[in-house]
């Protein structure tokens, strides 16, 4: 589905977004698992293993801001994490030695609501023996410059792993005070529903708030090379290699330098990216006044 021009855009920019890699069959079977578990989360009140809801949610009017591991316990999402057009993407982009699933998530941004994400790179979360990861972002609306696409910093994956931490203690988001990157320069990540885009482990990216009537659904896979290990270590050894959607099993990691800093100590608010980034001092996408300038294309500042 993707052609060399396609694979050497990818690894030098950091991205790429694929047109049409879902059928209406899947799509629409996602769509529907996730409409049930948006339904379910009447039943909750505040965050559990698998909401992390809204401020402002109630079980009359559930609002909720990320599905967590959806692979786990929703079969059609594990499905589509062995969906083979996509793992043969990934095949071309992480390389030979196969393809793991990390993790998953959907985060979702309901119309003139849906929280932000400040800018952060995956890495600083998770790094592991080699950068040879991405994330999948699964496109289950039309991505677009005023419902909150995923924003990301061309070339930014060749650069440092910035700090994220606040205050000593990481919080998951850069502070934009510092200038380390120029945020200015992201681009959106648009396309239409049953679209993929894939950004490397060190990308730069964020989000600002949905501003438009329309929501913006995003289902997200992690995936790395066969032959990267964290650094972090592994919990669950079986599940580690259940994981593994490509490839055969090695005991033998590959090494290569890259730029690291430890997620340590651990965030105070656990639980999802977003309670991390609460501690983040200086944030760049306000809560309200985040529409998008259609001049720069890039979200306005307030």
């Amino acid at each position: 589905m993707i052609l060399e021009q396609d694979i050497a855009r990818y690894h030098e920019t950091g991205y790429l977004v694929v047109p049409d890699v879902l059928d209406a069959d899947i799509l629409a079977r996602v769509r529907g698992a996730l409409d049930k578990l948006v339904a379910d989360a009447a039943s909750v009140v505040t965050h559990t293993d698998v909401y992390d809801l809204e401020p402002g949610h109630t079980p009359e009017v559930p609002k909720v801001r990320r599905i967590k591991f959806p692979d786990k316990h929703t079969p059609v999402f594990w499905e589509l994490a062995n969906y083979r057009p996509m793992v043969e993407i990934l095949e071309q982009l992480l390389g030979p030695s196969g393809v793991r699933l990390q993790s998953s998530k959907i985060n979702l941004k309901a119309p003139h609501y849906g929280s932000p994400v400040e800018w952060h790179q995956d890495w600083a979360f998770y790094p592991h023996t080699n950068d040879d990861m991405l994330a999948v972002g699964v496109m289950l609306d039309d991505a677009f410059l005023e419902n909150g696409p995923l924003m990301v910093v061309p070339g930014s994956h060749k650069g440092p792993t910035w700090n994220h931490h606040s205050n000593g203690v990481f919080c998951g988001a850069m502070d934009p005070t510092r200038k380390e990157v120029d945020f200015e320069s992201a681009v959106p990540l648009t396309g239409k529903a049953g679209a993929m885009s894939f950004h490397h482990v060190r990308m730069v990216h964020g989000s600002a708030q949905n501003v438009s009537d329309k929501p913006r659904r995003l289902l997200l896979y992690e995936f790395s090379a066969g032959d990267a290990f964290p650094l972090m270590g592994i919990k669950d050894w079986d599940q580690y290699n259940r994981n593994l959607v490509s490839g055969t099993l090695t005991h033998t990691p590959r090494i290569v330098p890259t730029p690291v800093r430890v997620p340590l100590p651990p965030a105070p608010f656990q639980g999802s990216i977003y309670e991390n980034q609460t501690t983040l001092e200086n944030k760049y996408f306000a809560r309200r006044g985040t529409a998008p300038d259609e001049n720069s294309k890039q979200p306005a500042k307030v």
